[in-house]
């Protein structure tokens, strides 16, 4: 058997059995300053990262690095409190592992969240913004053989984001009084934040808002058919015509990440409820 399916298989059996039975629906991924969420799901089970079987360990400011099983909106979810990014030091094929994992212990449904500077002017700090499309410039973690027990070779990225995912949290938004924003996340490989000549560019070529990880999650989900919605916090803006004295600070997005995670949790909440 392919060593990385082993690898996958390892993980999951262990997470299976922790589970004692548990089915996981849905799959949540939470990212910087939103692990919050994860105090929201009702009779949860712990399993630290570092409990299971040839698993990363996140090192990342705001990220507890847990598997939280347990019920949300009526169902069975496992959230990541806090995700493994490439900048950590991971290679690409550590950094889906996780996703995996899930795909493997059952989940249908990925949500990803993260926390994102807005580049484009009519983003602002703590603005909710549903990711419709990205631009990758992350190793993509499909490169190497392929492994045809999760999917093709070459999988669709035409939607990577599910449209009747995104209707419906517009519906509910809706219902809910909360603005919405929608754009185009670009994935790059930090850990040193963009320039400002970076960010400029980054609006050029058509995006939005831009982070740090996400965009492999979605690509391992996709090349699996797990249909994925994606939600950006915006923490800072990123519009290239900074004060003299400004400075990108890691703190200060966690800290407006908090500041926004109870509206995305509602959000987020409700849309498992509708499912």
């Amino acid at each position: 058997m392919d060593p990385r399916i082993e690898k996958i298989h390892g993980a999951a059996d262990y997470v299976k059995e922790t589970m004692a039975g548990r089915k996981p629906e849905i799959g949540i991924v939470l990212g910087s300053g939103l692990g919050k969420l994860a105090e929201q799901i009702e009779n949860p089970l712990v399993i630290p990262y570092k409990e299971i079987p040839g698993f990363p360990v996140s090192t990342a400011i705001g990220h507890k690095g847990n598997f939280i099983v347990g019920t949300l909106g009526g169902k069975t979810v496992i959230a990541m409190q806090g995700r493994i990014h490439f900048y950590e030091g991971y290679g690409m094929e550590m950094v889906v592992l996780p996703i995996r994992v899930m795909m493997s212990v059952g989940i249908r449904t990925l949500f990803v969240s993260n926390a994102a500077g807005g580049v484009s002017f009519h983003l602002h700090i703590g603005d909710l913004m549903i990711i419709k499309d990205h631009i990758n410039l992350l190793p993509n973690p499909l490169i190497g053989p392929n492994m045809e027990d999760l999917g093709p070779r070459f999988p669709d990225m035409t939607r990577p984001y599910d449209p009747s995912l995104i209707k419906l949290a517009k519906k509910i938004a809706d219902e809910q009084g909360v603005t919405l924003k929608e754009g185009v996340y670009v994935g790059d490989t930090g850990p040193s934040y963009e320039t400002p000549a970076e960010y400029k560019y980054y609006r050029l070529i058509g995006g939005d808002a831009v982070g740090m990880s996400t965009v492999p999650e979605v690509i391992a989900a996709r090349h699996a058919g797990v249909p994925v919605f994606g939600i950006s916090v915006i923490t800072n803006e990123a519009h290239d015509d900074y004060a003299e004295d400004y400075v990108n600070d890691g703190q200060d997005v966690v800290a407006a990440a908090n500041a926004a995670a109870g509206r995305m949790t509602s959000l987020i909440r409700k849309m498992i409820e509708n499912l």
